[in-house]
This record gives structure tokens, C-alpha cells and sequence, in this order.
């Protein structure tokens, strides 16, 4: 089993920078995919950026430029730097990870930018 905590959520004003962290623990090996995913109130979760083992990445086109995904593989820490945020960035973020056929998530974490 594996088990993922987030932290670094909060309030900041549009144009701020926040930075989220991952961690994964249990029965690990390696984590080929992690992944951080956002749900905003009536709307469906939606990938925001991914990352592999080998560090390929990959970004929502919204978020692009403006967000770092990155990781520690020697840690199993996964981090998304958010930077320029906007309101429309507010939603829970959420962390995945994928081993195998399976996949787990974090219990999310709040991410409220104000205008």
C-alpha cells in the first residue's frame, strides 16, 4: 500500500507563487508516474502537470510557464512550484502517483488565490 501527504496550500493574492509537496510512503520501489491534478467546485479534475520517473514532464496548457513540476526520486517527493498564480488557479490540488496498474492519491490540499 502507499500512501501520499500533501502540504503547502493556502490563501495567496493573483501573482503570487506557492509551492506544493508530495510525499509518498509504503511498499515503494520506484514510481514511474506522479502527477498533480486540480478539482475546482463544479468542475471535473483535470491534470495539471505530470511527471515520470526520468523526469519527462508534461503541463496543462493554462499553467504552462508559469508552474514547475518537479521531483526527488531518492525521497519519493513529488513538488509543484506555482508561480504568477491567477483565480482561476483556485481548486484542491491533488497528488497522484501510478506503480504498476495501480493508482493512488493524496487527500488534496487547498489552493485559494484572491483577486
Amino acid at each position: 500500500q502507499v500512501q501520499l501527504a500533501e502540504s503547502g496550500g493556502g490563501l495567496v493574492q493573483a501573482g503570487g507563487s506557492l509551492r506544493l509537496s508530495c510525499a509518498a510512503s509504503g511498499s515503494i520501489v520506484s514510481i514511474p508516474f506522479m502527477g498533480w491534478f486540480r478539482q475546482a467546485p463544479g468542475n471535473q479534475r483535470e491534470l495539471v502537470a505530470s511527471i515520470t520517473s526520468r523526469s519527462s514532464t508534461n503541463y496543462a496548457d493554462s499553467v504552462k510557464g508559469r508552474f514547475t513540476i518537479s521531483r526527488d526520486n531518492a525521497n519519493n517527493t513529488v513538488y509543484l512550484q506555482m508561480n504568477s498564480l491567477k483565480p482561476e488557479d483556485t481548486a484542491v490540488y491533488y497528488c497522484n502517483a501510478r506503480i504498476d496498474v495501480r493508482s493512488y492519491w493524496g487527500q488534496g490540499t487547498q489552493v485559494t488565490v484572491s483577486s
